[in-house]
């Protein structure tokens, strides 16, 4: 068992990267590894004092908090211990050496806490009082998906959903990178794609998909339209949508070019497509 001490009465200090109880911080830049054991253990990683805020707001509960010496001097860093604290999960801290040896990179945020995930809502629930929705087809970068939840969330967005390809939007750094805006946006998975868009159709929701296709309307002439239900499809970085799911949405949309450019980042189209389009 590796050598402990108590610090501010509840916290343990932790010396060994080999500790059994930081089990769910190991090997933290092992992609494939993590995409397929979170899921499959109900967890998810928080990183950064902000992003743990967000997440204990939103109702999730803490599994553990893991603190790097260095940063107890925050006030929200401590913070958020004392919250960890007070819903009876542990709070560990350690050295720099420790942090590096355990997840494989520098902690500099100096916070990490690990979360249970809840379960996914139907769709059906997802989608109650929603006025305005996107859908995110096989997109499997993480980055992209942390950055598109934050516009959704910061732009009116009522709901995401996402397909069953489609990266996962509580992986560490989509969290992140989302600033925990994850958390805010009600989402769901889909299952049966692109059939899923009869469930869109049939209450009631215009459904406008983002391509470069030749029937394409513009973005402008799709938010003079005013749906009162609008889902925006987007698909993934490289290929686009897929050909079934252009014949199946109500209208193609793109966004009008300068300068040479045939077309910006998914996120970004998202960021756009969603101010354009907001109620």
């Amino acid at each position: 068992m590796a050598a402990v001490s108590r610090d501010d009465a509840s916290w343990t200090t932790v010396v060994d990267a080999a500790d059994p109880r930081l089990t769910d911080y190991r090997d933290l830049t092992d992609v494939e590894l993590r995409r397929r054991r979170e899921p499959e253990e109900g967890l998810f990683l928080a990183e950064g004092a902000g992003v743990v805020a967000r997440a204990l707001l939103a109702g999730f509960r803490p599994r553990s908090l893991l603190l790097l010496r260095d940063r107890l001097d925050r006030a929200d860093v401590r913070l958020a211990a004392d919250a960890v604290t007070a819903l009876e999960a542990p709070v560990y801290v350690a050295g720099a050496d420790v942090l590096v040896a355990l997840t494989g990179y520098d902690v500099h945020r100096g916070v990490l806490a690990a979360f249970e995930r809840k379960p996914l809502p139907v769709v059906e629930d997802v989608l109650l009082g929603a006025r305005r929705v996107v859908v995110f087809e096989d997109m499997v970068d993480h980055t992209n998906l942390g950055a598109a939840f934050r516009s959704a969330a910061a732009l009116g967005v009522d709901a995401v959903l996402v397909t069953s390809r489609c990266a996962d939007p509580l992986y560490r750094r989509s969290v992140r990178v989302s600033m925990g805006t994850v958390f805010s946006v009600p989402w769901t998975r889909l299952t049966s794609w692109p059939g899923d868009l009869a469930l869109l159709s049939a209450v009631g929701f215009f459904t406008a998909a983002l391509a470069l296709a030749d029937d394409a309307i513009t973005l402008d002439e799709l938010a003079g339209q005013r749906h009162e239900r609008l889902a925006l499809v987007l698909g993934t970085e490289g290929s686009g949508l897929r050909t079934s799911t252009l014949a199946s949405t109500d209208v193609r949309v793109r966004i009008p070019m300068s300068g040479g450019v045939d077309s910006l980042n998914v996120a970004a189209a998202a960021a756009v497509a969603c101010y354009a389009t907001r109620v």
